[in-house]
């Protein structure tokens, strides 16, 4: 699962809310599909870009992100012809927000059992390709995330009270 931060969860929404307002989605689409408007989001490109990017390389977002970390000698010379960047430094990018190659085919495939069971309604399963389950799952899954950093935050409400109770004695 990914690391819950705000980062993250503010670019799953604005994903979200760029596909659910008629943002151009196509999920055969390398610059369009789950992943691909993702990256559009954290990268600040278009789905021209992105498209480029895909096609460095061979196989959809959950293939080639299915190493990045570990990319062997074959596929480290792959650059970006967009940013000129290595195909590494860019995954790495996903990385920085808190997303593994796990999270980039599970959001690519709506597949990752914990966001499913958070759906509102229960757990069931979303078709990858229907522009509404794609918006669910990422709107939910920022949720979870957010909620999960919320449960993190530990706050020593005893200092407080000692400190206002110093206050109301001076």
């Amino acid at each position: 699962m990914a690391t819950p931060n705000l980062i993250l969860v503010n670019a799953l929404r604005e994903t979200a809310k760029r596909i659910k307002t008629g943002g151009f989605y196509a999920w055969g689409h390398h610059g369009a599909c789950n992943c691909g408007n993702l990256i559009q989001v954290v990268t600040n490109s278009t789905k021209e870009d992105v498209q480029k990017l895909a096609f460095t390389s061979s196989g959809e977002w959950s293939e080639l992100a299915c190493g990045f970390g570990e990319w062997s000698h074959e596929n480290q010379n792959e650059y970006c012809e967009v940013s000129g960047k290595p195909l590494e430094v860019l995954f790495a990018q996903l990385q920085e927000i808190g997303l593994n190659s796990a999270d980039i085919h599970n959001l690519e495939y709506l597949e990752d059992k914990e966001v499913l069971r958070n759906l509102p309604g229960g757990m069931r399963y979303l078709f990858r390709n229907e522009r509404d389950n794609v918006v669910l799952y990422f709107e939910t899954f920022a949720q979870l995330l957010e909620n999960k950093l919320l449960d993190s935050i530990h706050l020593d409400y005893s200092e407080l009270f000692s400190a206002s109770k110093e206050m109301e004695l001076v």
